[in-house]
């Protein structure tokens, strides 16, 4: 009698999947000294420019502290920038600049890397399928299966 393989977690497949494209795009995104925290951070304030630290925490899961914190990261290196004065009170109004902009440029080419590698592994119509797939997962999973979108 052959040994059979353990049944497997579909669950386990897909953090174990979400773990190496994570890594496969911090990796491609190492030479811009940015990460993925930074990259979703961009692409909230891009798509809600003027957005608070408050609201920008909400949107990622994460504290505003946190957020405010890789915001700073980013506005050293001219990729946000602040509208408002700081201050006691004031909400900041937090905006992406051009250098921010050539950053989410450089995050959709990391993606598009991992694309290519899962469709050197899968194929063209099978990654497509995967895709399909994990969109309706994602939009039709119960509440406690859905979360943020792993871009951050």
């Amino acid at each position: 009698m052959t040994a059979q393989p353990p049944p497997t977690s579909t669950a386990f497949l897909l953090a174990a999947l979400g773990r190496r494209a994570r890594e496969d795009v911090e990796r491609a995104l190492k030479p811009t000294g940015f990460t993925l925290r930074h990259l979703s951070a961009l692409g909230h304030l891009l798509r809600e420019p003027g957005m608070s630290y408050s609201e920008l925490g909400r949107r990622a899961g994460i504290t505003a502290q946190s957020a405010q914190a890789t915001v700073r990261q980013l506005e050293e290196r001219g990729a946000v920038e602040r509208r408002t004065d700081p201050g006691r009170g004031r909400t900041a109004e937090l905006h992406v600049t051009p250098t921010g902009q050539e950053l989410l440029r450089a995050g959709r080419d990391a993606y598009a890397e991992v694309d290519a590698a899962l469709e050197s592994a899968l194929g063209k119509e099978r990654r497509q399928d995967l895709t399909g797939l994990l969109l309706s997962a994602l939009s039709g999973g119960s509440s406690g299966a859905r979360g943020s979108s792993g871009r951050d």
